[in-house]
């Protein structure tokens, strides 16, 4: 299958172009959030196409992010997502306004199904009359690198000085007076200075690519998720499968995340300190929680079980969007008398014509198909143009 995406998330497209497929990703010169390509990542399977070549790529289905990119991917391919090509969209996001009824953009067409990335968001989004699917998020396994030689907790939060209160930036003080806190991620250059903290207390560790981030987090005592309303940060399921305890709000889809035995999860901070200086008092409790973290990580969020699970979908819907392709007429069969050379058929008449076929009764067959524990069937609408 060719598939067409944007580069908008890293670390979730970095599992999903290890499939089977080819994944288009538009790419410009100068990169950007139209074009960001590959983005120098290792994707041996992502094809880098520029937009102008788009129209000529064969695109079979297209995975929508972004709202902008229904139109975007019209104007590109000259097809209608949805009502010429086959389409899905990509939720990423819990919902911010209006909660619990805030309904879904696409909540009024049933043409583009939607796919959401945890059962929370599954919840809480209004999705209407859309079709809509929840595939849980996978990883690729970075193996087991606990180490748990710095005694303090590892934190990843991207922009925590703009996000603030979603992602508990504001709570980081309570935890820094249990132990040293370190936090990783983009655009925290300023954030021990913004909460006060000295840097015996809380230091910023930088943006690092993902392959030294995760030998950098391994070595700290404790993962920290202070997280108050996103999805599910992927960096969560990175430090569980890399064998870390950790600690989390018990908040949107962490309490699924998080079993019991692989640290603390609780809304109580007071619960969720204490628990944190104990982990770092016990080292061989901090390795049995991390040893329960990645077991339940592996079995939940495993790459396979990701892949397979959009397999299903894509299957799907490509089968049940694409118009059925005319057959090409068998050969003569040696058996039968071929026609005169100067034969001509005769006219066919209204009366020859077959009668059309009776309406039928029975529903249609419901989508996706079930079987794969991560994805959640609800059953297709019929298709109307958005």
């Amino acid at each position: 299958m060719r598939i067409l995406l944007w580069h908008v998330h890293g670390g979730w497209t970095d599992a999903f172009v290890r499939g089977p497929h080819d994944y288009l990703l538009p790419t410009k010169p100068g990169g950007g959030p139209w074009g960001l390509g590959r983005g120098g990542r290792d994707w041996p399977r992502a094809q880098e196409v520029a937009p102008q070549h788009l129209r000529e790529a064969e695109v079979d289905v297209v995975v929508l992010q972004r709202l902008e990119e229904i139109r975007e991917a019209e104007r590109l391919l000259g097809r209608r997502p949805g009502r010429d090509l086959p389409a899905v969209f990509l939720e990423h996001n819990t919902p911010k306004q209006g909660v619990p009824n805030t309904k879904h953009p696409l909540a009024d067409q049933s043409a583009i199904p939607i796919v959401q990335v945890t059962h929370f968001n599954q919840l809480f989004w209004d999705s209407g009359r859309a079709p809509s699917v929840v595939i849980e998020h996978g990883i690729v396994d970075p193996g087991y690198r606990y180490g748990g030689d710095r005694s303090g907790f590892g934190v990843v939060i991207n922009e925590p000085l703009r996000r603030w209160r979603v992602t508990g930036t504001d709570l980081l003080p309570r935890f820094a007076a249990a132990g040293p806190v370190t936090v990783f991620g983009m655009g925290g250059e300023r954030l021990p200075d913004a909460l006060g903290l000295e840097p015996d207390r809380l230091q910023w560790g930088g943006d690092l690519p993902t392959e030294r981030l995760h030998g950098e987090l391994a070595r700290y005592a404790v993962y920290l998720h202070p997280l108050r309303w996103t999805s599910l940060g992927l960096s969560l399921i990175e430090a569980m499968q890399l064998g870390m305890p950790v600690l989390a709000l018990a908040s949107t889809e962490a309490v699924r995340a998080v079993p019991p035995g692989a640290g603390a999860i609780s809304t109580d901070l007071g619960e969720l300190v204490a628990a944190g200086r104990h982990l770092l008092d016990d080292p061989q409790q901090a390795i049995a929680c991390g040893l329960v973290a990645r077991a339940a990580a592996l079995e939940r969020y495993g790459l396979q079980r990701f892949l397979d699970d959009w397999d299903t979908l894509l299957y799907d819907l490509t089968r049940r969007t694409m118009p059925e392709l005319p057959r090409e007429p068998p050969p003569p069969s040696d058996l039968t008398p071929a026609a005169p050379q100067d034969a001509t058929p005769p006219e066919a008449s209204p009366q020859d014509a077959p009668p059309p076929a009776p309406p039928s009764n029975h529903p249609p067959e419901p989508w996706p198909r079930t079987g794969q524990p991560g994805l959640t069937p609800v059953a297709l609408d019929e298709r109307t143009k958005l």
